[in-house]
């Protein structure tokens, strides 16, 4: 089995990083170049940072934060916001990023999923999806921070763009974000069965038996995690331990 990575995620807003409940009650969570090179030093696999103001505000990524972040670490980062174009994710790459993620602007052209993983690799090329269950008991794909319903299946888009050249799905439970009570097994589990390609789950993250629930029941590839590691609730080491000690694989 491969190694379950650990993936803290920086939501940025105006500069800073900030960590709300379902996407909104917005709080400050510190500064984001700090914030990860602490997660750099205590061995996070991987780190995302998403501008999550960008797509809903008609703008691009900040850039300046984006180098300024790349620069301080040594892991594997990943970066979404405000990505509309080949050339948005050229100039998101040439500033450091070795991965970018896309949700709006996939969901509204998904022509861009399968130009980009043509010219950057699917390795490159993650897509977002965030969802939340329906009345009906499916789960809806979101887009612009949760904010417009798109009428999609999260399952059947999930399969959507694998097809096209995704290369890792970031899914995260709209539901569960931000609430600290678990991360939506359910969702992951189904996402995770229907395609080939990793996933990364997000939203929920309250307890290490959590974390340990959907890299196991969930069957997620990764798990993302943000506001028990901006406040100190739990740290990476401490996550990873865990994990061993139930007989998880993860990274040293």
């Amino acid at each position: 089995m491969l190694a379950k990575r650990i993936i803290p995620c920086l939501d940025v807003k105006n500069g800073r990083v900030v960590k709300g409940i379902r996407f909104r009650q917005l709080r400050d969570a510190g500064d984001p170049v700090e914030q990860a090179t602490i997660y750099d030093f205590e061995g996070a696999d991987e780190l995302v940072f998403l501008d999550i103001s960008a797509s809903s505000e008609g703008r691009k990524t900040m850039i300046e934060v984006v180098k300024k972040v790349a620069e301080a670490i040594s892991i594997p980062f990943t970066v979404g916001g405000g990505i509309r174009s080949i050339d948005d994710i050229y100039a998101i790459l040439k500033s450091g990023a070795d991965k970018v993620s896309i949700n709006t602007h996939a969901v509204k052209n998904p022509e861009l999923i399968e130009k980009a993983a043509y010219e950057f690799g699917s390795q490159c090329i993650v897509v977002a999806i965030d969802a939340a269950r329906t009345s009906r008991g499916w789960w809806e794909v979101y887009i612009y921070s949760g904010k417009q319903p798109t009428g999609l299946n999260a399952v059947e888009w999930a399969k959507k763009v694998e097809e096209l050249g995704a290369g890792e799905v970031l899914l995260t439970s709209i539901d569960a974000d931000g609430t600290r009570m678990g991360y939506d097994i359910e969702l992951t589990k189904a996402v995770s069965k229907s395609v080939g390609i990793p996933v990364i789950a997000s939203g929920g993250a309250g307890t290490l038996q959590h974390i340990y629930e959907v890299l196991t029941r969930g069957c997620a590839d990764a798990a993302l995690m943000a506001s028990i590691l901006h406040y100190r609730v739990y740290s990476i080491s401490e996550i990873k331990n865990y994990l061993k000690k139930r007989g998880v694989p993860v990274r040293c």
